[in-house]
């Protein structure tokens, strides 16, 4: 935890980042806001070479604000890539679950991104994964994927990363949302 907040201080103390003021406490979704409008959801997995792997997930409303955070761990798996694809593909059920119709899914891993706007989808390693998520995809007509560097998506890294920290445990999801909007 300590390393968790130091690493969120040095977030929030970067050039153009100030914390968004707290969502509405009352609310009709389980997010903390309604569901009607544009989110982006930014996505991001990190992987610990020999032990486990983790990814962390960030829903934001259209003005900024946090309404779901979530990290997942996925045990051993040593490939940056499989660990990317599994955390979208993750994110994707979540904004499905939570009835959530018009997100833009960011990530900083562009090959995945190359692959899933391109109409060639075979890849060895993430092939399977590609089609499953580009299903997923087809089925909700408001989700799109686009491509955002490292620095545009540190809050789902943050995340990540920290996931990685709170292993092992018995739940493999971790809320982060409360812990992130108690610190903004």
């Amino acid at each position: 935890m300590r390393q968790f907040n130091q690493q969120y201080q040095e977030w929030i103390n970067l050039p153009g980042d100030r914390p968004h003021p707290r969502p509405p406490a009352s609310s009709s979704s389980p997010l903390g806001t309604t569901n009607a409008g544009s989110f982006i959801c930014q996505w991001d997995g990190a992987t610990r070479r020999g032990s486990h792997s983790a990814g962390g997930m960030v829903i934001r409303s259209s003005a900024g604000l946090v309404v779901g955070a979530r990290g997942v761990q996925f045990g051993i798996i040593d490939d940056p890539l499989v660990v990317e694809m599994l955390t979208l593909r993750d994110a994707i059920h979540w904004c499905t679950e939570e009835g959530l119709t018009d997100v833009r899914f960011e990530g900083d891993a562009q090959v995945i991104v190359e692959k899933l706007t391109s109409s060639e989808v075979r890849d060895s390693r993430i092939g399977a994964l590609l089609e499953e998520v580009l299903h997923c995809l087809s089925n909700q007509q408001g989700f799109s994927v686009q491509f955002v560097g490292r620095h545009n998506n540190r809050v789902a890294h943050l995340v990540a990363r920290n996931t990685l920290l709170l292993y092992p445990s018995a739940s493999r999801f971790f809320d982060f949302v409360a812990w992130l909007n108690s610190r903004m």
